[in-house]
C-alpha cells in the first residue's frame, strides 16, 4: 500500500510504516541538513526537497492510499511560543490538508506534541478536525506516551488518523503492550561513546556526545534517569540530552535548581546512537551531520519508531 511523507525528517515515522508492510513512495522534507540521512536511509522513496508551500498539487505522485506526517511542532509546545496557528510554523498544517486533500487519500496520520489539547489550542484543534471531516473523513484522535509500545522513554505525543468516510472506517488506537523496555535494555553495547570527533574512527555510528556546558533551564529540573527506567523525552536539542545513567546523580538544592552529586568529569549527555536507540533506530540507521546537533535534532523530532509501527499495524488490520 503506497502513502506519502510530509515533514518527514529523518523518518521514524517512515520507518515504523515501511516495517508494518507499508511503501512510502515519496516524501517531503524541507531542511537540508537532514536530506542525506532521509535519502541514505529510504532508498526506496522518492525525496522532495522543496518547501511544502511551493509543491503544486500535480507534483504528488498518482494512487496514494494513506498520508502521515507531523506538521512542525515548536508552535503548540507547552516549552515553546505556544502561538499556535498564528506561527507561520502552526499554519503549515493547511498545507498538510491542502495536499491530503489532492490525493484523496484512503487515511491520514498526523503527530503533534500535546500542546496541541491545551486549553490555548483546543479551538484551533477542534477547527482542524471540522475540516478534516469537511473534506470527507471520520477522525479520531488520543494522547499516546511512547512507553506504553515498547519505547524505552516517557514521551506523549498527539495523534490524529483519519479514514476516508465511504470506507466506513472508526480507527481505535492499539491497546497498550504489556511489555516494557527500560534504558538497561537499549544502553548495552555503548559504553565507550566518545566526545564528538567529526564522526571519525566511531566503532558504533553515531556513538559520540556533546560536551557543551549545562544551562540553568537544564539543571533546574533532575535529567538522570535510572537503567531500570525510562528515559525522559528526547528533545530535539544537544544540550537538552538527557544525562547517561551512570553519571553521578543530580540532587536538589533549592528550588529549580539542582547539581551533580559526584565528579563533574564523569556526567555526561547521552551519545547520538544512544538517544537513537532510544526512540527505535537500529544501528544500521545511519545519522549524517556535520554540526552534532543536527545529529540530536533528527532523532528528537522523530516519531519513535515502535510507536508508529503499532499505529501502522493497526490501520492495516482496518484496511483488510
Amino acid at each position: 500500500m503506497n502513502i506519502i511523507s510530509l515533514f518527514a525528517g529523518a523518518g521514524g515515522l517512515d520507518l515504523g510504516f515501511t516495517e508494518a508492510g507499508f511503501n512510502i513512495i515519496w516524501a517531503n522534507e524541507f531542511d537540508k541538513t537532514i536530506w542525506k540521512t532521509y535519502e541514505l536511509n529510504h532508498k526506496n522513496s522518492f525525496l522532495n526537497r522543496k518547501n511544502i508551500k511551493d509543491i503544486k498539487n500535480e507534483e504528488l505522485p498518482e494512487n496514494v492510499d494513506g498520508v502521515i506526517g507531523g506538521p512542525p511542532c515548536q508552535s503548540w509546545s507547552l516549552a515553546g511560543s505556544m502561538r499556535g496557528i498564528n506561527d507561520k510554523r502552526g499554519a503549515l498544517f493547511y498545507e498538510y490538508i491542502r495536499l491530503l486533500k489532492s490525493t484523496k487519500a484512503k487515511f491520514f496520520v498526523i503527530e503533534n506534541v500535546k500542546g496541541m489539547l491545551s486549553k490555548t489550542h483546543i479551538d484551533e484543534f477542534n477547527n482542524f478536525l471540522k475540516i478534516f471531516e469537511e473534506l470527507g473523513y471520520i477522525c479520531s484522535y488520543k494522547l499516546l506516551n511512547a512507553f506504553d509500545y515498547e519505547t524505552p522513554q516517557t514521551r506523549e505525543r498527539v495523534f490524529i488518523v483519519g479514514f476516508r468516510k465511504d470506507l466506513n472506517i472508526k480507527y481505535s488506537f492499539p491497546k497498550s503492550s504489556l511489555k516494557k523496555i527500560y534504558l538497561k535494555d537499549v544502553l548495552e553495547g555503548l559504553e565507550n561513546a566518545v566526545e564528538f570527533n567529526e564522526n571519525k574512527n566511531l566503532t558504533v555510528p553515531n556513538n559520540e556526545y556533546f560536551t557543551g556546558s549545562f544551562s540553568s533551564m537544564f539543571m533546574s529540573r533532575n535529567r538522570i534517569r535510572n537503567y531500570s527506567e525510562a528515559s525522559f523525552t528526547i528533545q530535539a536539542s544537544a544540550r537538552h540530552a538527557p544525562i547517561h545513567p551512570s553519571s553521578p546523580k543530580m540532587v536538589k538544592i533549592e528550588k529549580d535548581k539542582f547539581k551533580f552529586d559526584g565528579d563533574i568529569a564523569k556526567v555526561r549527555r547521552l551519545s547520538v546512537r544512544e538517544c537513537a536507540r532510544i526512540q527505535g533506530f537500529p544501528d544500521d540507521f545511519i545519522f549524517l551531520y556535520e554540526n552534532i546537533n543536527n545529529g540530536y535534532k533528527m532523532i528528537g523530532n522523530a516519531v519513535p519508531v515502535r510507536l508508529s509501527y503499532f499505529i501502522a499495524k493497526e490501520i492495516s488490520k482496518y484496511l483488510k
